[in-house]
């Protein structure tokens, strides 16, 4: 063990920091910490600045990130529960990288979209 602490490396095999990774680098993470990044939201209106995300996979999605410190979820104790989602401070810390790799995937689509499909003419699917 370092003198600071363990040392963590995403490329060693079985490094519990490739689970982090993996939470970090989905696209549904991804959203929601863009989307969050502006305010406190509720599920619903989070569903529907996403669009295309199912119920039960924004609500996994959630859970998984606030397990993780990232995403805070406040219930309030009213006839109908209101429930509020927000970033944390260490949640906070996740804008900055994400858009940026947001702004280079917006960027870059168009290479990106005529490799594959110049990828795809020259492998047509075998069957």
């Amino acid at each position: 063990m370092a003198k600071n602490g363990p040392s963590y490396s995403v490329l060693s095999p079985g490094c519990p920091s490739r689970v982090v990774l993996d939470r970090i680098a989905d696209k549904w993470t991804a959203l929601v910490i863009q989307i969050l990044a502006s305010g406190t939201l509720r599920h619903s209106e989070l569903q529907r600045r996403i669009g295309d995300i199912s119920q039960k996979m924004l609500t996994q999605t959630l859970r998984s990130l606030e397990r993780d410190g990232l995403v805070r979820r406040k219930v309030y104790p009213v006839a109908s529960p209101k429930v509020e989602y927000t970033l944390t401070p260490l949640g906070r810390t996740l804008i900055e990288p994400l858009q940026g790799l947001c702004r280079w995937t917006e960027k870059h689509l168009t290479e990106l979209e005529a490799h594959r499909w110049r990828g795809a003419a020259s492998n047509p699917p075998v069957h």
